[in-house]
């Protein structure tokens, strides 16, 4: 494995830092971090056993993994000039297209990635897009990365907008139906703390089998539906609350606003 550097020691780095620590992919000396901001490096050091650094060590390594906000991304490279054009770059600043982090980096090896926030627990669902002067290699490196605290799939970069506005924001709309699920339980006299527990299990459940099953979610779903029975009555309420209507509309809205972020 090449030798990483991050610029920027928030979550998403400290998750895929430590998966990569976990999984045995990289050593902790094999990786190192820079953050203006030493809170960020204290809680970094402590959750994966990397070290933070000064900038000037980002030379050593092979990769630089940019982990910081988009509105920052400039400022935090300017330090960094005429030191980039060989290296691989991996950004994970969002909605900031390959062409500007050409401009800003002088590589041609570029690899934009969107993860999402279930990489913090080893889960994560990404995609990436490689610019036309990334290598195999490279692209190889960054699913070996990505897939250390998840899944990772290869799409075009025009393609990122709807990743971000499905599996990006998706987390979010998640969290929403579980809480949803877990009111219902309690408005139907379950304890709070077991309502939220079953709620939680029961998405992750239904997620493995779509995983490892196969099956279309319609399959799925058509098999745990007695005609007349419980579920049905529930599904019949959903669909005349236009749920699924909605969550594509969710997606949708997000992958727009990503678009417009990234104009």
């Amino acid at each position: 494995m090449k030798k990483i550097f991050f610029l920027g020691a928030g979550k998403m780095a400290t998750a895929i830092a430590g998966g990569l620590v976990k999984s045995r992919l990289c050593t902790s000396s094999e990786l190192a971090a820079f953050d203006v901001n030493g809170a960020a490096c204290a809680a970094f050091t402590a959750a994966t056993g990397v070290a933070a650094v000064s900038l000037e060590k980002m030379t050593e390594f092979d990769v630089l993994l940019i982990a910081v906000k988009p509105q920052m991304l400039a400022d935090a490279l300017k330090p960094l000039g005429g030191k980039l054009e060989k290296k691989l770059i991996v950004s994970i600043a969002a909605g900031v297209p390959i062409a500007r982090i050409v401009e800003l980096t002088g590589s041609s090896r570029i690899v934009r990635v969107m993860p999402n926030t279930p990489a913090l627990v080893g889960q994560g669902a990404s995609a990436f897009a490689a610019a036309s002067g990334a290598e195999e290699e490279d692209i190889d490196l960054v699913r070996q990365i990505l897939s250390a605290v998840g899944i990772a799939y290869q799409v075009r970069e025009c393609d990122l907008d709807a990743v971000t506005g499905l599996s990006g924001s998706g987390p979010a709309y998640v969290f929403e139906f579980i809480q949803a699920l877990a009111d219902g339980g309690v408005a139907e006299g379950l304890p709070r703390d077991i309502a939220t527990k079953l709620a939680a299990q029961t998405l992750l459940g239904a997620a493995q089998m779509v995983l490892e099953t196969g099956k279309h979610p319609n399959e799925l779903c058509d098999a745990v539906t007695s005609p007349g029975g419980t579920t049905s009555r529930g599904l019949e309420l959903l669909a005349e609350r236009a749920f699924h209507a909605a969550a594509m509309q969710a997606v949708r809205a997000a992958a727009k606003r990503s678009r417009e972020l990234g104009s």
